[in-house]
C-alpha cells in the first residue's frame, strides 16, 4: 500500500494535476522497471497469521530486517510500520501482508535479483523468529475474524469505508495479495498506447497468475477469488475503465476520472484526517469539510491518485495490477510479460492491434471469465487459452528485442523469465489448476498441506 506523500506545494490552478502526471513522462534510455508483490506470513506452529506484535509476529519480521540487514525503519505514530534501502521500500497491506516495493531498475535480470535477495532475507528472519511466508492470491483457510489490522491510519478509514461499499472490500484488505510492475511513459501518446493495451490484456495476467482457489478451507469456485472480489468492489474506483479507449483520452480525461472518485483522507502532521466520501474538487476550490479553507497540496493529489483500483492505473507511471500474488518463479514473470509488451514498439504495435478491436463488452466479459476459468475461460468468440499463446509470443519478440543481458552476458536476453508461463500454456494449467489438483488428489481435501509444500 502506499506511502503517504508530504510536501508539493499548493494548487493553485487545476492544470497542476495533469502537469503532475506529465512530470513522470522519460526517453526511452531512463524507463525503469519496478516490481511489487506482497505474501502472507503465518506463524510456523500454529498456521495462522501473524499478529502485529509478539516474538513471532510483523513487528518482530519488521525489526529483524532492520537490524540484520540494514533497512530504515517507517513509523507512524510510533509504530513500526515499514523500512526503507536504496530506493525500495517493505510495507504492510491491512493484514498483515507484507510488501516488497522494488527500485526502479533498468532489467528483468536486476528486478529478479531484488526479488530473490528480499525473499532470502526474509526466509533469514523468518526462521529464527518460527514464521512463514507463502505466495498466493487469496488467504486459502483463514477467516476474515482471524485476520489482523495493522496500525496504519489510513486502513481504520478505509476499512469502514469498505463495509458500505460493494461486498468484498475487507476481504480485499484482509485476504488478498498482488503481484504488479510499474513501468515508465516517453509522452502522453505513449501512456495512452500503453493504457489501452494494459486494460485490455489485463485479463490475461489474471488468466495467467490465478492464484487463489481456495477460500474459508474449501474451494470457491473460482480459479483467482481475488479477481472475483476486485469485480465486486467500489465501482466508483475499480474497473475496466472505458473512458480510457475513447477518441481524446489523455492526463486530462485521467484527471476527470480521479476527481470524481470519492476521497478517503487528507494526510497532515502524520495523522490520517477522515475524508471519507467528500469531493477532491470541493478540496480544490477551499470547501472541503474535512478542512475547511485549506486548498489540496500536489502531495494530497498524489495519495488521492493511490485510491482508485482499476485494473491498470496511472500516476507518474504505469500500474498493471491484475495478478494473484505467487510463487517465486512467477515474481519475474510478471514484469516480463509487461516488458516484453510494452516497452518495445514493435511488441506493443502489435499488441494493439490484437486488441483494437474489441469492445467494452467483451473487455469486461474476458475480464470475468478469467477470474473463474483461467486458461479455460472464453468471452466474445475468444478462447483465451488462446489468446495467452499469442501475447506470450509477442512478450517474447519485445525482450528478444529489447536484447537486455544477464549474468555477465551469458544470458543474451530477458525472454526466460517467461519460461514460467510458457509452461502454463503449454500445459493449459495455471497454479489454481495446480492446487485444485494437489486438493482432490494426494492431499486428499487436507487443505492445511499448502503451507509445508508451496511456502517460500
Amino acid at each position: 500500500m502506499s506511502i503517504p506523500q508530504q510536501g508539493g506545494g499548493p494548487i493553485e490552478h487545476r492544470d497542476q494535476l495533469a502537469a503532475y502526471i506529465a512530470s513522470g513522462e522519460k526517453p526511452k534510455d531512463r524507463w525503469r522497471i519496478g516490481t511489487e508483490h506482497e505474501k502472507f506470513g503465518y506463524d510456523d506452529a500454529q498456521k495462522l497469521p501473524l499478529p502485529y506484535e509478539g516474538r513471532t509476529s510483523i513487528t518482530a519480521m519488521l525489526e529483524g530486517l532492520r537490524d540484520r540487514f540494514n533497512w530504515t525503519p517507517v513509523l507512524e505514530a510510533g509504530k513500526l510500520i515499514g523500512l526503507e534501502r536504496d530506493g525500495a521500500n517493505v510495507s504492510l497491506e491491512p493484514g498483515g501482508q507484507l510488501e516488497l516495493s522494488g527500485a526502479p531498475l533498468e532489467t528483468i535480470h536486476q528486478t529478479c535479483d531484488e526479488v530473490n535477495s528480499h525473499l532470502a532475507e526474509v526466509e533469514a528472519v523468518a526462521k529464527d523468529i518460527g514464521a512463514g511466508f507463502i505466495g498466493l492470491g487469496a488467504a486459502p483457510i483463514w477467516t476474515q475474524d482471524q485476520m489482523p489490522m495493522m496500525p496504519k491510519g489510513r486502513y481504520r478509514l478505509m476499512t469502514d469505508y469498505m463495509g458500505r461499499v460493494g461486498t468484498l472490500g475487507t476481504q480485499m484488505m484482509y485476504r488478498t495479495c498482488t503481484v504488479q510492475v510499474n513501468l515508465d511513459f516517453a509522452s502522453e501518446a505513449d501512456m495512452v498506447q500503453k493504457m489501452r493495451v494494459a486494460l485490455a490484456l489485463q485479463p490475461v495476467a489474471t488468466a495467467l497468475f490465478a492464484n487463489s482457489p481456495f477460500l474459508d478451507g474449501k474451494p470457491n469456485g473460482m480459479k483467482s477469488w481475488r479477481a472475483h472480489i476486485w469485480q465486486n468492489l467500489d465501482a466508483a474506483r475499480t474497473g475496466m475503465l472505458p473512458f480510457v479507449f475513447e477518441d481524446g483520452f489523455g492526463y486530462e480525461a485521467w484527471v476527470d476520472y480521479v476527481l470524481d472518485v470519492p476521497m478517503y483522507f487528507v494526510y497532515r502532521d502524520g495523522k490520517y484526517i477522515d475524508a471519507l466520501g467528500q469531493s477532491f474538487r470541493d478540496f480544490l476550490d477551499g470547501r472541503l469539510p474535512a478542512l475547511p479553507g485549506e486548498v489540496p497540496t500536489l502531495s494530497d493529489w498524489a495519495d488521492h491518485m493511490t485510491t482508485v483500483f482499476p485494473e491498470a492505473r496511472v500516476k507518474k507511471y504505469i500500474e498493471m495490477r491484475g495478478a494473484d500474488g505467487g510463487p517465486w518463479r512467477r515474481l519475474c514473470a510478471l514484469p516480463a510479460l509487461w516488458v516484453g509488451l510494452t516497452y518495445d514498439q514493435g511488441a506493443l504495435d502489435a499488441a494493439w492491434d490484437l486488441v483494437k478491436g474489441w469492445d467494452a463488452e467483451t473487455r469486461d466479459a474476458l475480464r470475468i471469465a478469467a477470474g473463474r476459468d483461467g486458461l479455460q475461460a472464453e468471452a466474445g468468440g475468444i478462447r483465451m487459452h488462446d489468446l495467452a499463446r499469442e501475447v506470450l509470443a509477442i512478450a517474447d519478440s519485445g525482450l528478444r528485442s529489447r536484447a537486455r543481458p544477464g549474468s555477465g552476458g551469458l544470458v543474451p536476453d530477458e525472454t526466460h523469465f517467461l519460461n514460467a508461463l510458457k509452461e502454463s500454456v503449454d500445459s493449459g494449467r495455471v497454479p489454481a489448476d495446480e492446487l485444485l489438483a494437489r486438493y482432490r488428489g494426494d492431499w486428499n481435501g487436507d487443505l492445511s498441506r499448502i503451507y509445508d509444500e508451496y511456502s517460500y
